[in-house]
């Protein structure tokens, strides 16, 4: 026991004995170096002009250095230095609060998708028909969902939906194409194409079926907070009136479809978008026309003839049937404005019609000119506006899509009209020719759709005053409705194009005036030619007499039935 403790003491003493022997070394080194503080602090740093090598090591002792000049070098080096260091924090913390920006953005924008997506399908319907986020756990599901949202809210916000977009010119649009429960209207028909598609491409019938579907689960599916008076309405595709769609094809397509509503007067209306993927609801809205009226605008040069027949159709369809319509005609020069004036006093006599005005321009006409005036002439506050030509066929139903295919502010409507062939040459003589109701017949042998006129649009005056109305020095025939149509292709304003299946042009005889410019003259004739007949039935004609020859000679050559074996 007394040994173990003796080896215990003499451990420690040479212990201490090596730390007292190490402290003396180290504190005689430390005393007799002949480096002094500035010469530490230049193998520290290095000096101006001076390249470092590997180490730390300066090229040269520079012993010579050490006094107050390099002690200014380091300290303007220092200088630059942390400025440098300054700069860098800074753009370093604006970059990190743009970043915070852009992500707070993101998440807002993909939170209204995903309640967009749970209230359109019920929580997200998945292209195969699942649910997003059944049948998928874990981060790698929570993954996909939030790309796919990403990717949905991407290509709504590409699409011209909420708004417009500037366009280069009027070839640069995209049409709508309008749709019914039985038939499709399009305009990209070619020469062995139909103005309407029946029976509807079994693609295109799958496709505007699920679409309909779609729309009337979201307007059967009650919606949270709905007030006191909210009908329950059981919608079915008999309430369906009409809708519109088109296709951007680096986007995806968008549908508007009208609806009856509640009353006789009411309608609702639903925006959907598909993105190339599901269906992503838009729009849920209420629209109420009962006190939307129309001021039918028409710009007329004698023609007192014309205007009693579209008089004819005024009464019964804007007075009797829609009751909800105010017309302002423009008459240019004097000749004929009497009849003009008898025509509506008598109308308004027989069926108490008052809303109409009667403007004279002792001037030559010109369309644009007398559209303008008509405009800027309404003092009633922004009435919806119809700039209308004395020889178009209208229906009720028309007036209905007038008013929901225009928004102040938001959207113009620039309807394709049918154009009608010249009677004579569809049924053959005068003698066979049925009444105008029974003309208005949307088929490829008795008319057109009329894509390249811009002179029929809705719009409310607001709009039109704001972009600047027409140009009122374009004089005669032409010209000015195309000049409006690409103000508003250039503004932020969503232009609605589609064929109209309640719009007619009367077909009449077309003179083009010889004091016409000659560009404008051009035009009248290409449009004087285009309403004539269809492709087929004017090569019939030219060719008829070639046609008759031949059946003068297959006459004689027929063979005798009493010899055939």
């Amino acid at each position: 026991m007394l040994r173990r403790g003796l080896l215990a003491w003499v451990s420690r003493v040479g212990v201490l004995l090596v730390l007292v022997c190490c402290s003396l070394s180290l504190l005689y080194v430390m005393t007799c170096s002949p480096h002094s503080e500035d010469n530490l602090v230049s193998h520290a740093l290095p000096r101006p002009g001076m390249g470092v090598g590997v180490g730390g090591a300066a090229g040269g002792t520079g012993a010579a250095q050490s006094g107050p000049t390099g002690r200014n070098g380091y300290q303007a080096m220092l200088a630059e230095r942390e400025e440098q260091h300054k700069l860098h924090i800074t753009s370093l913390k604006k970059q990190i609060a743009q970043l915070k920006e852009a992500l707070q953005e993101r998440s807002e924008q993909l939170k209204g998708v995903q309640d967009s997506l749970e209230r359109g399908t019920g929580g997200g319907q998945s292209p195969g028909g699942g649910f997003l986020g059944e049948g998928g756990q874990g981060p790698g599901a929570d993954r996909s969902h939030a790309d796919l949202q990403e990717f949905l809210h991407s290509q709504l916000g590409r699409a011209e939906v909420h708004q417009g977009t500037r366009l280069p010119s009027e070839y640069a649009m995209v049409p709508f194409e309008s749709f019914t429960l039985q038939r499709v209207y399009q305009l990209e028909m070619g020469l062995t194409r139909h103005p309407e598609e029946k029976p509807v491409r079994k693609d295109r019938r799958d496709e505007l079926s699920e679409v309909l579907e779609t729309a009337l689960q979201s307007l059967n599916t009650p919606r949270n907070g709905a007030g006191k008076g909210h009908t329950t309405k059981v919608y079915s595709p008999s309430d369906f009136i009409e809708g519109i769609t088109r296709t951007e094809k680096d986007k995806g397509t968008v549908y508007e479809l009208t609806f009856k509503g509640d009353q006789s007067r009411e309608f609702r209306k639903l925006v959907l978008f598909r993105p190339f993927g599901p269906l992503m609801k838009v729009k849920n809205e209420r629209v109420d026309t009962a006190n939307v009226r129309i001021n039918i605008i028409v710009p007329l040069s004698q023609r007192a003839d014309k205007f009693r027949h579209f008089m004819h159709n005024f009464r019964e369809v804007c007075v009797r049937q829609d009751g909800r319509v105010h017309l302002t005609v423009v008459y240019f020069g004097k000749d004929q404005i009497n009849e003009v004036r008898s025509t509506l006093e008598n109308t308004s006599r027989e069926i108490n019609f008052k809303n109409f005005t009667l403007l004279q321009l002792n001037e030559e006409f010109s369309r644009g000119r007398g559209l303008d005036v008509g405009a800027r002439a309404w003092k009633g506050g922004n009435v919806l506006l119809f700039f209308c030509d004395v020889d178009i066929y209208f229906t009720a139903d028309f007036l209905n899509t007038c008013r929901l295919n225009t928004q102040p502010g938001k959207k113009v409507f620039y309807p394709v009209l049918f154009s009608q062939y010249n009677p004579t040459l569809i049924y053959g003589n005068h003698d066979h020719i049925p009444p105008v109701e029974q003309q208005l017949v949307i088929k490829k042998d008795t008319g057109f759709w009329r894509d390249f006129g811009f002179g029929m649009t809705c719009q409310y005056r607001s709009d039109f005053i704001n972009i600047g109305g027409f140009d009122v020095d374009i004089k005669g025939w032409g010209g000015e409705d195309v000049h409006l149509y690409r103000k508003y292709l250039h503004s932020n304003l969503l232009v609605v194009r589609s064929p109209s299946r309640g719009l007619f042009h009367l077909w009449h005889e077309k003179r083009c005036a010889d004091e016409l410019p000659p560009e404008q003259y051009r035009m009248c004739m290409q449009s004087k030619a285009m309403n004539e007949a269809s492709h087929g039935q004017l090569g019939m004609l030219f060719f008829r007499h070639e046609i008759e020859a031949h059946l003068h000679k297959q006459k004689p050559q027929r063979p005798n039935p009493a010899k055939k074996t």
